[in-house]
Protein backbone atom coordinates (compact mmCIF):
# COMPACT_ATOMS: atom_id res chain seq x y z
CA UNK A 1 0.00 0.00 0.00
CA UNK A 2 2.96 2.51 0.90
CA UNK A 3 4.66 2.01 -2.51
CA UNK A 4 1.41 2.86 -4.37
CA UNK A 5 0.33 6.06 -2.07
CA UNK A 6 4.20 7.30 -2.44
CA UNK A 7 4.16 7.07 -6.53
CA UNK A 8 0.83 8.72 -6.51
CA UNK A 9 2.14 11.37 -4.93
CA UNK A 10 5.37 11.65 -6.60
CA UNK A 11 3.52 11.93 -9.84
CA UNK A 12 1.38 14.55 -8.79
CA UNK A 13 4.15 16.59 -7.64
CA UNK A 14 5.81 15.92 -11.11
CA UNK A 15 2.63 16.97 -13.17
CA UNK A 16 2.04 20.38 -10.91
CA UNK A 17 5.60 21.31 -12.48
CA UNK A 18 4.30 22.26 -15.52
CA UNK A 19 3.16 25.39 -14.27
CA UNK A 20 6.44 26.20 -13.51
CA UNK A 21 6.79 27.58 -17.50
CA UNK A 22 5.08 30.51 -15.87
CA UNK A 23 7.71 31.63 -13.54
CA UNK A 24 9.21 32.44 -17.14
CA UNK A 25 6.80 35.57 -17.54
CA UNK A 26 8.38 37.35 -14.51
CA UNK A 27 12.10 37.00 -15.24
CA UNK A 28 14.30 38.76 -17.30
CA UNK A 29 15.64 36.42 -20.40
CA UNK A 30 19.32 36.53 -19.63
CA UNK A 31 18.40 34.99 -15.82
CA UNK A 32 16.37 32.74 -17.14
CA UNK A 33 19.12 31.42 -19.46
CA UNK A 34 21.18 31.56 -16.77
CA UNK A 35 19.40 29.54 -14.15
CA UNK A 36 18.35 27.02 -16.88
CA UNK A 37 21.90 25.75 -17.53
CA UNK A 38 22.38 25.13 -13.72
CA UNK A 39 19.53 23.77 -13.58
CA UNK A 40 20.34 21.28 -16.53
CA UNK A 41 23.84 20.69 -14.94
CA UNK A 42 21.82 19.67 -12.04
CA UNK A 43 19.32 17.52 -13.98
CA UNK A 44 22.28 15.87 -15.52
CA UNK A 45 24.48 14.94 -12.01
CA UNK A 46 21.11 13.68 -10.61
CA UNK A 47 20.21 11.64 -13.73
CA UNK A 48 24.13 9.99 -14.16
CA UNK A 49 23.93 9.50 -9.83
CA UNK A 50 20.50 7.53 -9.78
CA UNK A 51 21.97 5.20 -12.56
CA UNK A 52 25.15 4.57 -10.59
CA UNK A 53 24.35 4.51 -7.52
CA UNK A 54 20.91 2.97 -7.34
CA UNK A 55 19.23 1.58 -10.48
CA UNK A 56 22.59 -0.73 -11.85
CA UNK A 57 23.53 -1.41 -8.20
CA UNK A 58 19.91 -2.71 -7.03
CA UNK A 59 19.45 -4.49 -10.82
CA UNK A 60 22.88 -6.24 -10.44
CA UNK A 61 22.45 -7.21 -6.59
CA UNK A 62 19.21 -8.84 -7.61
CA UNK A 63 19.73 -10.25 -10.94
CA UNK A 64 23.61 -10.33 -11.84
CA UNK A 65 24.65 -8.47 -14.47
CA UNK A 66 22.83 -10.56 -17.29
CA UNK A 67 22.42 -10.63 -21.13
CA UNK A 68 18.92 -8.84 -20.32
CA UNK A 69 20.15 -6.44 -18.09
CA UNK A 70 22.50 -5.12 -20.79
CA UNK A 71 19.66 -5.46 -23.50
CA UNK A 72 17.03 -3.60 -20.92
CA UNK A 73 19.68 -0.53 -20.75
CA UNK A 74 20.56 -0.72 -24.67
CA UNK A 75 16.08 -0.64 -25.12
CA UNK A 76 16.19 2.10 -22.55
CA UNK A 77 18.55 4.28 -24.64
CA UNK A 78 17.18 3.36 -28.34
CA UNK A 79 13.41 4.14 -26.90
CA UNK A 80 14.75 7.47 -26.05
CA UNK A 81 16.10 8.11 -29.00
CA UNK A 82 13.03 7.16 -31.66
CA UNK A 83 10.79 9.38 -29.04
CA UNK A 84 13.18 12.23 -29.47
CA UNK A 85 13.21 11.70 -33.87
CA UNK A 86 9.87 11.42 -33.60
CA UNK A 87 9.25 15.19 -31.56
CA UNK A 88 11.85 16.50 -33.97
CA UNK A 89 11.58 14.77 -37.44
CA UNK A 90 9.03 17.25 -39.06
CA UNK A 91 10.76 19.93 -37.98
CA UNK A 92 14.08 18.74 -39.95
CA UNK A 93 12.13 17.68 -42.52
CA UNK A 94 10.23 20.82 -43.84
CA UNK A 95 12.26 23.37 -46.14
CA UNK A 96 13.92 26.30 -44.23
CA UNK A 97 12.35 28.71 -45.77
CA UNK A 98 9.00 27.43 -44.34
CA UNK A 99 10.13 27.26 -40.85
CA UNK A 100 8.73 29.97 -39.78
CA UNK A 101 5.26 30.16 -40.55
CA UNK A 102 2.59 30.36 -38.32
CA UNK A 103 1.14 26.71 -39.70
CA UNK A 104 4.18 25.11 -38.67
CA UNK A 105 4.53 27.44 -35.57
CA UNK A 106 1.48 25.55 -34.48
CA UNK A 107 2.37 22.15 -35.68
CA UNK A 108 5.27 22.33 -33.25
CA UNK A 109 3.43 22.72 -30.47
CA UNK A 110 1.11 19.38 -31.03
CA UNK A 111 4.05 18.00 -31.11
CA UNK A 112 5.59 18.87 -28.43
CA UNK A 113 2.32 18.17 -26.49
CA UNK A 114 2.36 14.47 -27.92
CA UNK A 115 6.05 13.88 -27.79
CA UNK A 116 5.90 15.04 -23.73
CA UNK A 117 3.00 13.47 -23.23
CA UNK A 118 4.65 10.09 -23.75
CA UNK A 119 7.65 10.89 -21.62
CA UNK A 120 5.74 12.11 -19.03
CA UNK A 121 3.88 8.22 -19.46
CA UNK A 122 7.25 6.77 -19.29
CA UNK A 123 8.19 9.15 -16.31
CA UNK A 124 4.75 7.65 -14.28
CA UNK A 125 5.55 4.32 -15.17
CA UNK A 126 9.35 4.09 -14.24
CA UNK A 127 8.76 6.58 -10.87
CA UNK A 128 6.05 3.51 -9.93
CA UNK A 129 8.50 0.59 -10.94
CA UNK A 130 11.17 2.27 -8.70
CA UNK A 131 8.61 2.75 -5.71
CA UNK A 132 7.60 -1.40 -6.33
CA UNK A 133 11.68 -2.50 -5.70
CA UNK A 134 12.54 -0.46 -2.89
CA UNK A 135 11.53 3.25 -1.04
CA UNK A 136 15.07 4.77 -1.69
CA UNK A 137 15.50 3.68 -5.50
CA UNK A 138 11.74 5.49 -5.48
CA UNK A 139 12.92 8.76 -3.72
CA UNK A 140 16.00 8.72 -5.75
CA UNK A 141 14.22 8.40 -9.44
CA UNK A 142 11.75 10.79 -7.91
CA UNK A 143 14.04 13.65 -7.57
CA UNK A 144 16.24 12.91 -10.67
CA UNK A 145 12.72 13.02 -12.77
CA UNK A 146 12.03 16.69 -11.20
CA UNK A 147 15.46 18.01 -11.65
CA UNK A 148 14.99 16.91 -15.74
CA UNK A 149 11.37 17.95 -15.77
CA UNK A 150 11.90 21.65 -14.39
CA UNK A 151 14.34 23.38 -17.37
CA UNK A 152 12.26 20.56 -20.15
CA UNK A 153 8.56 22.30 -18.33
CA UNK A 154 10.35 25.64 -19.18
CA UNK A 155 11.35 25.05 -22.39
CA UNK A 156 7.73 23.58 -23.53
CA UNK A 157 6.28 26.15 -22.12
CA UNK A 158 8.14 28.46 -24.38
CA UNK A 159 7.41 26.25 -27.47
CA UNK A 160 3.35 26.36 -26.84
CA UNK A 161 3.80 30.07 -26.35
CA UNK A 162 5.72 30.13 -29.76
CA UNK A 163 2.93 27.85 -31.49
CA UNK A 164 0.29 30.89 -30.81
CA UNK A 165 -1.32 29.47 -27.79
CA UNK A 166 -2.35 32.54 -25.13
CA UNK A 167 -0.39 32.00 -21.24
CA UNK A 168 -3.20 30.39 -20.00
CA UNK A 169 -4.13 28.03 -22.75
CA UNK A 170 -0.39 26.89 -23.18
CA UNK A 171 -0.23 26.38 -19.30
CA UNK A 172 -3.76 24.49 -19.64
CA UNK A 173 -2.60 22.07 -22.07
CA UNK A 174 0.79 21.84 -20.99
CA UNK A 175 -0.67 20.37 -17.16
CA UNK A 176 -3.03 17.91 -19.21
CA UNK A 177 -0.01 16.22 -20.77
CA UNK A 178 2.07 16.32 -17.89
CA UNK A 179 -1.14 13.89 -16.29
CA UNK A 180 -0.26 11.53 -19.00
CA UNK A 181 2.84 10.57 -15.98
CA UNK A 182 -0.30 9.56 -13.37
CA UNK A 183 -1.83 7.19 -16.37
CA UNK A 184 1.90 5.94 -16.65
CA UNK A 185 2.15 5.28 -12.92
CA UNK A 186 -0.93 3.38 -12.64
CA UNK A 187 -0.02 1.03 -15.51
CA UNK A 188 3.32 0.69 -13.58
CA UNK A 189 1.89 -0.52 -9.97
CA UNK A 190 -0.87 -2.45 -11.93
CA UNK A 191 1.82 -4.24 -13.85
CA UNK A 192 4.47 -4.48 -11.09
CA UNK A 193 2.25 -6.25 -8.63
CA UNK A 194 1.72 -8.93 -11.06
CA UNK A 195 5.19 -9.74 -12.66
CA UNK A 196 8.87 -9.27 -10.94
CA UNK A 197 9.90 -9.97 -14.66
CA UNK A 198 8.74 -6.21 -15.17
CA UNK A 199 10.25 -4.62 -12.62
CA UNK A 200 13.94 -6.77 -13.22
CA UNK A 201 13.69 -4.95 -16.75
CA UNK A 202 12.19 -1.88 -15.61
CA UNK A 203 15.27 -0.95 -13.35
CA UNK A 204 17.93 -0.80 -16.27
CA UNK A 205 15.45 0.07 -18.93
CA UNK A 206 15.12 3.29 -16.84
CA UNK A 207 18.81 3.25 -16.67
CA UNK A 208 19.31 3.47 -20.38
CA UNK A 209 16.59 6.18 -20.53
CA UNK A 210 18.59 8.49 -18.21
CA UNK A 211 21.81 7.77 -19.32
CA UNK A 212 20.41 8.73 -22.90
CA UNK A 213 18.67 11.93 -21.67
CA UNK A 214 21.82 13.25 -19.34
CA UNK A 215 24.32 12.22 -21.92
CA UNK A 216 22.98 13.00 -25.51
CA UNK A 217 20.43 15.99 -24.09
CA UNK A 218 21.61 17.55 -21.38
CA UNK A 219 25.11 17.63 -21.37
CA UNK A 220 26.00 19.03 -24.57
CA UNK A 221 23.79 22.02 -23.89
CA UNK A 222 26.57 23.01 -21.20
CA UNK A 223 29.02 22.92 -23.58
CA UNK A 224 27.56 26.46 -25.46
CA UNK A 225 28.45 27.94 -22.68
CA UNK A 226 32.41 28.09 -22.87
CA UNK A 227 33.54 30.68 -20.14
CA UNK A 228 35.53 29.43 -17.08
CA UNK A 229 32.74 30.93 -14.92
CA UNK A 230 30.12 29.57 -16.01
CA UNK A 231 31.62 25.79 -16.30
CA UNK A 232 32.63 25.66 -12.79
CA UNK A 233 29.45 26.45 -11.68
CA UNK A 234 28.13 23.70 -14.69
CA UNK A 235 30.81 21.24 -12.82
CA UNK A 236 29.70 22.04 -9.22
CA UNK A 237 25.91 21.33 -10.14
CA UNK A 238 26.96 18.02 -11.93
CA UNK A 239 28.79 17.28 -8.69
CA UNK A 240 26.19 18.32 -6.62
CA UNK A 241 22.93 16.67 -8.44
CA UNK A 242 25.41 13.33 -7.99
CA UNK A 243 25.97 14.22 -4.21
CA UNK A 244 22.20 14.37 -3.44
CA UNK A 245 22.26 10.66 -5.01
CA UNK A 246 24.73 9.33 -2.75
CA UNK A 247 23.01 11.14 0.32
CA UNK A 248 19.81 9.06 -0.16
CA UNK A 249 21.93 5.97 -0.43
CA UNK A 250 23.21 6.95 3.00
CA UNK A 251 20.28 7.88 4.03
CA UNK A 252 17.95 4.67 2.83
Amino acid sequence: MLPTIYTLISVVIVSLLSFIGAATLFMKSKSVSKYLLFLVSLSAGSLFGDVFIHLLPETVKAEGFTLLVSLSVLGGIMLFFVLEKFVHMHHHDIPEAQKSTHHHAYYLGIMNLLGDGLHNFIDGLVIAGSYLVSMPIGIATTIAVIFHEIPQELGDFGVLLYSGMSVKKALLFNFLSALTAIVGALVGLAIGHRSSTFLNILLPFTAGGFLYIAGSNLIPELHKEAGWMESLSHFAALLLGIGIMVLLLMMG
